[in-house]
Protein backbone atom coordinates (compact mmCIF):
# COMPACT_ATOMS: atom_id res chain seq x y z
CA UNK A 1 0.00 0.00 0.00
CA UNK A 2 2.59 1.86 0.09
CA UNK A 3 3.91 3.97 -2.62
CA UNK A 4 6.71 6.21 -1.47
CA UNK A 5 8.44 7.19 1.77
CA UNK A 6 9.81 10.73 2.27
CA UNK A 7 11.92 11.11 5.16
CA UNK A 8 12.64 14.90 6.68
CA UNK A 9 14.09 16.28 9.56
CA UNK A 10 12.68 19.27 10.90
CA UNK A 11 13.35 20.94 14.33
CA UNK A 12 10.19 22.04 15.97
CA UNK A 13 10.95 24.23 19.09
CA UNK A 14 14.25 22.44 19.79
CA UNK A 15 12.35 18.86 19.65
CA UNK A 16 14.15 16.96 17.39
CA UNK A 17 11.28 15.55 15.89
CA UNK A 18 11.20 13.43 12.73
CA UNK A 19 8.48 14.03 10.09
CA UNK A 20 7.95 10.80 7.78
CA UNK A 21 5.48 11.10 5.37
CA UNK A 22 3.79 8.04 3.91
CA UNK A 23 1.87 8.73 0.81
CA UNK A 24 -0.85 6.18 -0.44
CA UNK A 25 -3.69 6.41 -2.73
CA UNK A 26 -6.42 6.82 0.28
CA UNK A 27 -6.89 9.28 2.80
CA UNK A 28 -4.19 9.87 4.99
CA UNK A 29 -3.97 10.95 8.71
CA UNK A 30 -1.54 13.03 10.47
CA UNK A 31 0.16 11.47 13.93
CA UNK A 32 2.06 12.77 16.27
CA UNK A 33 4.46 9.29 17.92
CA UNK A 34 6.02 8.99 21.10
CA UNK A 35 7.30 5.95 23.24
CA UNK A 36 6.18 5.25 26.39
CA UNK A 37 8.29 2.60 27.81
CA UNK A 38 8.99 0.31 25.06
CA UNK A 39 5.48 0.79 23.10
CA UNK A 40 4.97 3.17 20.73
CA UNK A 41 1.59 5.59 20.89
CA UNK A 42 0.74 7.99 18.48
CA UNK A 43 -1.71 11.00 19.10
CA UNK A 44 -3.90 12.72 16.22
CA UNK A 45 -1.54 15.61 15.57
CA UNK A 46 -4.81 18.09 15.52
CA UNK A 47 -5.48 17.51 19.30
CA UNK A 48 -1.50 18.39 19.89
CA UNK A 49 -1.00 21.99 20.29
CA UNK A 50 2.63 22.11 21.11
CA UNK A 51 5.68 19.89 22.44
CA UNK A 52 8.08 21.27 25.26
CA UNK A 53 10.98 19.94 26.98
CA UNK A 54 10.02 19.05 30.62
CA UNK A 55 9.84 21.96 32.95
CA UNK A 56 9.46 21.81 36.69
CA UNK A 57 6.20 20.74 37.51
CA UNK A 58 4.10 22.01 40.85
CA UNK A 59 2.77 18.56 42.39
CA UNK A 60 -1.47 18.83 43.83
CA UNK A 61 -2.55 17.78 46.83
CA UNK A 62 -4.69 14.78 46.30
CA UNK A 63 -4.44 14.45 42.85
CA UNK A 64 -4.86 11.15 41.11
CA UNK A 65 -1.80 8.96 41.19
CA UNK A 66 -1.17 9.84 38.00
CA UNK A 67 -1.37 13.40 37.59
CA UNK A 68 2.02 15.01 38.44
CA UNK A 69 1.23 17.92 38.87
CA UNK A 70 0.67 21.80 36.91
CA UNK A 71 2.73 23.66 35.21
CA UNK A 72 2.54 27.52 33.75
CA UNK A 73 2.25 27.92 30.22
CA UNK A 74 2.54 31.24 29.04
CA UNK A 75 0.45 32.11 32.11
CA UNK A 76 -2.01 29.78 31.48
CA UNK A 77 -2.15 26.69 34.56
CA UNK A 78 -1.80 23.20 32.60
CA UNK A 79 -2.90 20.33 34.76
CA UNK A 80 0.10 17.41 33.42
CA UNK A 81 -0.34 13.70 33.73
CA UNK A 82 2.15 10.95 33.05
CA UNK A 83 1.40 8.50 30.75
CA UNK A 84 3.57 5.78 32.05
CA UNK A 85 1.48 5.79 35.62
CA UNK A 86 -1.44 6.41 33.85
CA UNK A 87 -1.16 3.26 32.12
CA UNK A 88 0.17 1.26 35.00
CA UNK A 89 4.19 1.13 34.22
CA UNK A 90 6.43 2.29 36.89
CA UNK A 91 8.05 5.55 37.06
CA UNK A 92 11.46 5.99 35.71
CA UNK A 93 13.70 8.83 35.67
CA UNK A 94 12.85 12.00 33.42
CA UNK A 95 15.54 12.30 30.59
CA UNK A 96 16.53 14.46 28.04
CA UNK A 97 14.25 12.89 25.66
CA UNK A 98 11.02 13.10 27.93
CA UNK A 99 8.50 15.50 26.82
CA UNK A 100 5.93 17.43 27.83
CA UNK A 101 2.90 16.73 24.61
CA UNK A 102 0.14 19.84 25.08
CA UNK A 103 -3.15 18.37 24.19
CA UNK A 104 -6.40 19.39 23.89
CA UNK A 105 -8.72 17.02 25.61
CA UNK A 106 -12.67 17.57 25.87
CA UNK A 107 -11.79 21.46 25.02
CA UNK A 108 -9.37 21.28 28.15
CA UNK A 109 -5.38 21.86 27.77
CA UNK A 110 -4.16 19.14 29.38
CA UNK A 111 -0.13 17.86 29.58
CA UNK A 112 1.11 14.70 28.85
CA UNK A 113 4.24 13.30 30.06
CA UNK A 114 5.84 10.98 27.45
CA UNK A 115 9.34 9.14 27.70
CA UNK A 116 10.08 10.72 24.26
CA UNK A 117 8.53 12.38 21.23
CA UNK A 118 9.99 9.86 17.97
CA UNK A 119 8.14 11.56 14.85
CA UNK A 120 4.84 13.07 12.98
CA UNK A 121 4.23 10.65 10.14
CA UNK A 122 1.23 10.58 7.77
CA UNK A 123 -0.81 6.96 7.21
CA UNK A 124 -3.42 6.26 5.26
CA UNK A 125 -6.23 5.43 7.25
CA UNK A 126 -7.01 1.85 6.11
CA UNK A 127 -3.81 1.50 7.64
CA UNK A 128 -5.41 2.01 11.07
CA UNK A 129 -7.42 -1.36 12.75
CA UNK A 130 -9.99 -1.24 15.42
CA UNK A 131 -8.16 -2.15 19.07
CA UNK A 132 -8.60 -5.67 19.53
CA UNK A 133 -11.56 -6.80 22.06
CA UNK A 134 -8.79 -7.63 24.56
CA UNK A 135 -5.47 -6.83 25.66
CA UNK A 136 -2.28 -7.13 27.35
CA UNK A 137 -0.46 -4.05 25.72
CA UNK A 138 -0.23 -1.07 28.47
CA UNK A 139 -3.16 1.64 27.75
CA UNK A 140 -5.26 -1.02 25.83
CA UNK A 141 -8.53 0.91 27.58
CA UNK A 142 -7.32 3.66 25.81
CA UNK A 143 -7.08 2.68 22.28
CA UNK A 144 -8.68 4.23 19.72
CA UNK A 145 -7.29 1.72 16.69
CA UNK A 146 -3.50 0.27 16.16
CA UNK A 147 -1.41 1.08 12.99
CA UNK A 148 0.73 -1.04 10.64
CA UNK A 149 3.55 0.81 9.10
CA UNK A 150 5.78 -1.85 7.73
CA UNK A 151 7.55 -3.77 10.58
CA UNK A 152 5.89 -1.45 12.91
CA UNK A 153 2.66 -0.91 15.11
CA UNK A 154 1.66 1.87 16.45
CA UNK A 155 -1.36 2.55 19.34
CA UNK A 156 -3.26 4.96 18.77
CA UNK A 157 -4.75 6.69 21.43
CA UNK A 158 -8.02 7.99 22.15
CA UNK A 159 -7.51 10.79 24.18
CA UNK A 160 -11.09 11.46 25.33
CA UNK A 161 -10.85 7.82 27.09
CA UNK A 162 -8.04 8.95 29.01
CA UNK A 163 -9.96 11.36 31.46
CA UNK A 164 -13.68 9.39 32.31
CA UNK A 165 -15.86 11.81 33.57
CA UNK A 166 -15.10 11.67 37.02
CA UNK A 167 -11.73 11.19 36.55
CA UNK A 168 -11.82 14.67 34.72
CA UNK A 169 -13.79 16.16 37.47
CA UNK A 170 -11.38 14.83 40.12
CA UNK A 171 -8.53 16.45 38.31
CA UNK A 172 -10.25 19.70 37.94
CA UNK A 173 -10.68 19.88 41.28
CA UNK A 174 -7.22 19.13 42.83
CA UNK A 175 -5.89 21.39 39.90
CA UNK A 176 -7.99 24.55 40.13
CA UNK A 177 -9.73 23.59 36.80
CA UNK A 178 -13.05 23.43 37.32
CA UNK A 179 -16.38 25.84 35.41
CA UNK A 180 -14.59 29.33 34.44
CA UNK A 181 -11.51 28.39 35.15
Amino acid sequence: MIVEEKVEAQQSQGSGVLTREVVAGDDLRQLVTCMIGREEFALDVLSVQEINRMVEITRVPKAPSYVEGVINLRGRIIPVLDLRRRFGLPSVEKSDDSRIMVVLVRQRMVGLIVDEVVEVLRIPKSTIEPPPAFGSSSGAEFTQGIGRIADRLLIVLDLNRLLISNEQAAVDAATGQGAGH
